[in-house]
């Protein structure tokens, strides 16, 4: 069974509020939830909050809701946190993006796929990048494989560098991906991988998935061709609705 956990903070430093944020009707909360909802995949849709407003809001269009401590450094730890209070026995969490309103279900399904067998630790989304902007945005997270679809390495800086050739023509010399935020944890690795300090090549890139890596876990990674968009301040909604052509 599958349990997909929505964390959603109302404290935000760009964005406070942003759960609760009005688009074209309904808020962002409620919309990346029934999006959620759509899919198969999952045996339960549950919102995780640290806020009272947010809680009561789910509550009244009648969705699941838990609510978590506040001192979170992370939705990994916040989906933990929600675990410990739904009920059913869960073998997997995907972790939902909570400020991705438009997610496309079939993302969640790509990514419920690999969790299939039962071996996969952590599982997580890439999507391929095919021009030289996107590859060399250092706000946009690269990851290298190996031949098992297995992350080997996370890095906003671009990995591999392709020697004799002008960095302008690297994406057509090279299959390049970029991380798409959303997490599948095996229940008894999410367990452990709350337990861990903060390391050394998290702290540098500042990437919570390169502490698992470094004490050895293994991320499956699964490919989707769906880019979905993300709100982290109020001018990307517009931005958003003009992508997505809303």
């Amino acid at each position: 069974m599958i349990a997909g956990i929505i964390p959603a903070r109302y404290a935000s430093t760009r964005f406070p509020g942003k759960p609760l944020i009005d688009i074209k009707g309904k808020t962002m909360i409620q919309r990346v939830y029934d999006q959620a909802s759509q899919t198969q995949s999952l045996d339960m849709v549950v919102v995780a909050t640290d806020d009272e407003r947010i809680y009561q809001h789910v509550k009244s269009w009648g969705g699941n809701a838990v609510m978590t401590a506040e001192h979170h450094p992370s939705g990994t730890d916040r989906c933990w946190d929600a675990l410990q209070q739904i009920d059913g026995k869960y073998d997997y969490v995907i972790n939902i993006q909570g400020d991705e309103p438009f997610i496309d279900p079939s993302q969640i399904d790509t990514l419920a796929e690999v969790l299939k067998d039962g071996s996969t630790e952590l599982a997580t989304l890439i999507i391929p990048v095919d021009n030289h902007e996107v590859l060399f945005d250092m706000g946009e997270v690269k990851v290298t494989l190996n031949e098992n679809m297995e992350a080997l390495y996370f890095s906003r800086m671009v990995i591999p560098y392709i020697k004799g050739v002008a960095q302008e023509e690297w994406h057509k010399h090279f299959n390049y991906f970029r991380h798409v935020g959303m997490y599948a944890y095996r229940v008894d690795i999410l367990q452990q991988v709350t337990q861990l300090p903060v390391s050394s090549l998290e702290k540098a890139e500042s990437l919570e998935q390169l502490r698992w890596l470094e004490k050895g876990f293994k991320i499956k990674c699964a490919v989707t061709n769906f880019d979905s968009h993300c709100i982290d301040a109020p001018e990307d909604i517009e931005k958003v609705l003009r992508l997505m052509d809303i």
